[in-house]
């Protein structure tokens, strides 16, 4: 990793991502375009801080010796409870190594071999976000395109692409609209509030689709989110770049889990690095967790063999944590593992 790491520092714009030896949003805060937290980067850090004040019960007197780390979601089987968060603009945000297309090929091969989902994330234009999804070739049910809440006729053609590339699930980052490359573009990127998200909600079920909703941080939006029908939300506060000075997305997890999850699929994303930080959201109340920053540096570094490599890392760490907290598979991780 650390050669990975080296190579990926090598073809990033400095200005962009710096790939500190630990990713906790303290020297980037205001890079954006870039990785870093918007304004002070206190909202990166708050995700940072959240989970590392999450301590895990250590229990050692049991024979869960073989966790398994499988999960059903979604009306399917994956390997392990993460998978790699949407990025946009990837020329954008760390420098011109990859396009968008080259980046979106890398991810979907490694996360279909390693049995995960892959995404898609959203761009201004069409033409390179139907370029990216048309990688897909045939693997729509791995796949999960996250389109933004442009106008009606930007989202309709951006949501028949992906029907017409064989996915079954989508999303919409509802919290884009805070993104500051996205203010001014000719097509803007709005706020929808319950209403419309009904709406929307519908226009995506028309497609045969399930739709997730990212970017939600109280339980007054998770509850118009399960109010307005959609079938998952992201806890998130889109790495901390939309907003500054929110709390770290763990710090609210527990609330909105418990709030909204037997209404829907609860995921969630901020700050992960280690299989411990992804325990540490499953036991928060999370089915399935997001990895941005790290894994996309992974797969910048080493293309497929980067990402495998970093998302066996943190399989082998999940099930090593799992083993000495006594999880004998997903279904045993609760609030109860944690101090």
């Amino acid at each position: 990793m650390k050669e990975i790491l080296r190579k990926a520092a090598e073809r990033f714009d400095k200005n962009k991502c710096k790939v500190c030896p630990v990713c906790n949003g303290a020297v980037c805060g205001g890079l954006l375009p870039g990785m870093g937290g918007i304004g002070s980067g206190a909202s990166f850090q708050n995700n940072i801080k959240a989970l590392a004040d999450k301590k895990l019960a250590m229990k050692v007197l049991h024979n869960a010796n073989n966790p398994n780390c499988e999960l059903e979601i979604f009306g399917r089987k994956i390997s392990f409870p993460f998978m790699i968060a949407p990025i946009g603009d990837v020329t954008m945000n760390v420098g011109g190594h990859l396009t968008i297309t080259q980046y979106t090929s890398i991810i979907i091969k490694a996360c279909v071999e390693l049995g995960t989902f892959a995404s898609i994330g959203d761009l201004p234009k069409v033409e390179p976000f139907e370029s990216a999804v048309n990688t897909i070739q045939g693997r729509g049910k791995n796949v999960i395109p996250f389109i933004k809440t442009w106008l009606d006729d930007e989202f309709m053609k951006k949501l028949e692409i992906t029907a017409k590339a064989g996915c079954d699930i989508c999303g919409s980052d509802v919290d884009s609209a805070g993104l500051p490359g996205l203010r001014n573009c000719p097509t803007p990127v709005t706020l929808w509030d319950g209403k419309k998200l009904s709406e929307m909600v519908k226009k995506v079920h028309s497609f045969g689709m399930k739709y997730i909703i990212k970017g939600i941080m109280s339980v007054k939006d998770a509850e118009i989110a399960a109010g307005a029908g959609a079938d998952a939300i992201v806890v998130s506060n889109h790495g901390g770049r939309v907003l500054d000075y929110t709390p770290g997305s763990a710090e609210v997890l527990p609330s909105i889990a418990e709030a909204v999850g037997k209404d829907l699929i609860v995921m969630a994303d901020g700050g992960v690095r280690t299989g411990a930080d992804v325990l540490k959201m499953l036991a928060l109340g999370a089915k399935l967790v997001l990895i941005c920053r790290p894994a996309a540096i992974a797969a910048h570094g080493d293309e497929e063999n980067g990402l495998q490599k970093y998302f066996t890392i943190i399989k082998n760490d999940l099930l090593h944590c799992m083993r000495m907290t006594n999880c004998s598979d997903l279904q045993s991780v609760n609030k109860n593992i944690l101090c």
